[in-house]
């Protein structure tokens, strides 16, 4: 078989290649719910090349074994975190992007899928309610668009060369932020962590004393971080109360909703993001909750002028493009990237309104159901009005917790469910990620039950 596609004739090498790899994929679907979440040992195929090129056969054959060592985003046991199954026509979309090879660095490599990302991320900010001026760039994944955000905001500020510049960000921010601190060459105390209250959620009160007292050091503030789903239990700061503050201070406000900024697309569940289109930048990751397979994480910006302000360098081995638009190489720390776009955009094209709608609801009942049949007289439980939770047995010392915590996982994993085990505070918890839609509420009987009875 030739190595590359041929260019004037139909390759049927490649196309039974194609053939055979998808049915093989199609039947490790099919399987999944009669195997584990992951598999208890696994086959190794051979790492490094050989001396010729191996067979079709031989290639098939090896992916099997990877194949079947994976995880299963599939298996309706698969609850520990934010991964569900990818959606079928995105995996077309996947196949379609990389066979296309196209690099949205620039325009002249990718005409009509740079286009398409551009108007993609333009029609997020709009059912996100940022005003006429937005517009965005994708990124590989939630902690790329958080870094870019803040390295836009202390632009913007002007503190680029400012080693003593702070930014906010509640006890519960994502660890992609204490990551940023170091790309940026900022200490660790740059980044103030403010208190949350008992839901989880960023206290304001303190959030203002403590900018008033950066204040009398001396000190500037360029960005306050507020988040949309924590990692832990789903908590949603107070997105308005948030974004009137930094109005007021005029201060850029970033909205992390990597995990709970899809919900703003729900015609129901948007109402728990008020405040959301009030902000300066969002991290948005259709990835977690929608089944867009990975990477697809997109920053967007009330003003898109920012992005080419702060990131764009100009690309002199490029033709500029006519007009206010720049290339994607220009929006962004990324210069190669794929079209991630695209499956993005196939795979909404496919759900339609309705069908994100019901993914978005579907995700909230499930977690509610499961919150309702957890025994509240043995388990403390943590979670916020998305779709996570988290538990932990109320009369147990934090080194119980930890043993009742290796030990239920493991019966879980015997069991075919898949839970994930975070410390938060003091002690550590399940947790449990509804956003798998092969999981029926069935399931979750049984689930509660395993809980429920980990306890005498």
């Amino acid at each position: 078989m030739d190595p590359f596609a041929s260019a004037h004739n139909l390759d049927r090498e490649l196309h039974s290649l194609l053939v055979q790899a998808s049915s093989n994929l199609c039947d490790w679907f099919a399987e999944s719910g009669s195997q584990a979440p992951m598999p208890d040992s696994f086959n190794m195929p051979d790492v490094h090349p050989a001396k010729q090129g191996v067979s079709n056969k031989v290639l098939l054959s090896e992916l099997r074994l990877l194949m079947n060592g994976s995880y299963r985003p599939s298996h309706p046991g698969s609850l520990a975190h934010l991964d569900p199954p990818p959606l079928s026509a995105s995996i077309v979309g996947e196949l379609i992007c990389a066979g296309l090879n196209n690099n949205l660095l620039a325009e002249e490599l990718s005409t009509s899928l740079s286009s398409l990302e551009r108007n993609l991320c333009k029609w997020f900010c709009q059912n996100l309610g940022l005003g006429d001026l937005s517009g965005g760039v994708a990124a590989s994944g939630g902690s790329l668009s958080n870094l870019m955000a803040l390295v836009m905001a202390r632009n913007i500020a002007g503190l680029e060369s400012d080693p003593s510049a702070v930014f906010f960000a509640s006890d519960d921010c994502h660890v992609s932020f204490a990551k940023a601190l170091r790309i940026m060459g900022l200490r660790e105390e740059s980044l103030i962590k403010i208190p949350t209250n008992e839901k989880g959620e960023l206290e304001i009160s303190s959030l203002r004393s403590s900018l008033k007292k950066i204040k009398s050091e001396g000190k500037k503030c360029f960005a306050v971080v507020a988040t949309a789903g924590t990692t832990v239990r789903g908590a949603i700061d107070p997105l308005l109360d948030i974004a009137k503050f930094c109005q007021k201070e005029k201060v850029w406000l970033h909205v992390d909703g990597a995990i709970g900024g899809m919900y703003g697309l729900s015609t129901i569940a948007s109402e728990i993001l008020q405040g959301l289109g009030s902000a300066d930048s969002i991290t948005v990751n259709p990835q977690k909750l929608l089944g867009i397979p990975k990477t697809s994480s997109l920053l967007l910006v009330a003003n898109k002028n920012h992005l080419s302000s702060t990131f764009s360098t100009g690309l002199p081995y490029a033709e500029p493009i006519t007009g206010n638009d720049f290339h994607g190489g220009e929006l962004g720390i990324q210069g190669t990237r794929s079209a991630e776009a695209l499956k993005l955009w196939i795979g909404l094209r496919h759900l339609g309104e309705e069908g994100i709608e019901k993914i978005l609801l579907d995700s909230i009942k499930r977690r509610c159901y499961l919150e309702s049949i957890i025994d509240s007289s043995k388990f403390k439980i943590i979670s916020g009005p998305l779709h996570l939770l988290a538990l932990t047995p109320i009369n147990y010392t934090s080194s119980q917790t930890t043993d009742w915590s290796i030990k239920t996982r493991s019966s879980l994993l015997a069991n075919k469910f898949m839970l994930s085990r975070p410390m938060y505070g003091d002690r550590y918890y399940l947790k449990a990620v509804m956003g798998n839609p092969n999981t029926k509420f069935d399931d979750l009987k049984l689930l509660a039950n395993l809980i429920n009875h980990s306890i005498i």
